[in-house]
């Protein structure tokens, strides 16, 4: 068996440099909002229970928040707390003037209904996107028009897919493999905005090696490690993997992987974004982006090209 020619290994669409850029433009547009308009963008993160994972998440967004220079509004909840108590939370956050972001992180316990939960959200507070008149409001609009807030991973994976393929996506075949509010969906709508040639599947879709294989632009968001193959990708294709997943290692140690298999996508793909370091770090930047766009929006201010 021949080693592997370094040469023609994918090239790695690294995320924390883009992050770092797009943070950058919005500090930009935050400096101007304090001075010539006094705002300062605030955003409440509100976790419910102690689920280790979304306290690693909460923390790695606040932190985000406070050297975006942001005030926070942070709200923790035992896992006890009721669906109506966190109802009249977020209403309470709702009609709180310096608050512009509100984020509730998934996912709940199970007595709280997420969704009525999301419904609650003013819709141009929701920052996450999540909320049915921004989800109707992406799927409604035309190629290239302004939308509502939109969810921060789908719109940080097609930067890193722009910035790696030209601001000209016509034509491209996408594929999709998952179909979540919070991922899936969007990034569909996004790439059809682009117009590519858009499909989506998902873990029970027939021959998803076949559709994979004919993928210009493969977007993994299905949960599940490193599911997709190598043998998989059509030669040359951007791959974005959005999976974040832990796997456990002989000794109890763990290591962090995608949905796709990265030793083995990265000898066929011609860019890939590796795990991690790929669409996380863009994942908060994009939050906090939104965040700012939020408070431009509120303060009847005309969005900044962001």
């Amino acid at each position: 068996m021949q080693a592997s020619d370094p040469q023609r290994r994918a090239k790695l669409i690294e995320g924390r440099s883009h992050a770092a850029a797009l943070r950058a433009r919005v500090a930009a547009a935050v400096e101007d909002l304090k001075s010539r308009h006094g705002i300062t963008p605030g955003i409440a993160v509100v976790l419910v229970g102690e689920d280790p994972a979304s306290a690693v998440y909460v923390a790695s967004k606040t932190k985000a928040v406070y050297e975006a220079g942001f005030a926070a509004f942070d709200r923790r909840y035992p896992a006890t707390l009721s669906e109506q108590a966190l109802t009249d939370t977020i209403k309470e956050l709702n009609a709180h003037s310096s608050v512009h972001g509100i984020l509730v992180q998934m996912p709940l316990p199970a007595h709280i209904d997420p969704g009525r939960i999301i419904e609650a959200m003013n819709p141009v507070k929701d920052v996450d996107g999540l909320h049915p008149a921004n989800a109707g409001r992406l799927m409604m609009a035309e190629p290239g028009t302004a939308h509502g807030l939109v969810p921060c991973t789908p719109l940080g994976a097609l930067l890193l897919i722009k910035e790696t393929l030209g601001a000209t996506l016509a034509g491209k075949e996408a594929l999709v493999v998952g179909r979540s509010n919070l991922v899936g969906k969007p990034m569909a709508q996004l790439l059809l905005q682009e117009n590519c040639t858009v499909t989506t599947a998902h873990s029970k879709t027939h021959d998803l090696e076949g559709l994979c294989r004919r993928a210009d632009i493969l977007v993994a968001a299905v949960g599940r490690p490193e599911m997709i193959r190598g043998s998989w990708i059509k030669p040359g294709a951007t791959v974005i993997d959005v999976g974040m997943n832990r796997r456990i290692l002989p000794g109890g140690k763990t290591k962090l992987v995608g949905d796709v298999n990265f030793e083995e996508a990265v000898e066929v793909a011609g860019a890939i974004t590796p795990v991690p370091g790929g669409v996380g770090p863009m994942t908060i930047a994009y939050l906090i982006r939104n965040t700012a766009i939020a408070a431009y929006l509120q303060a009847g201010l005309k969005q900044p090209e962001l």
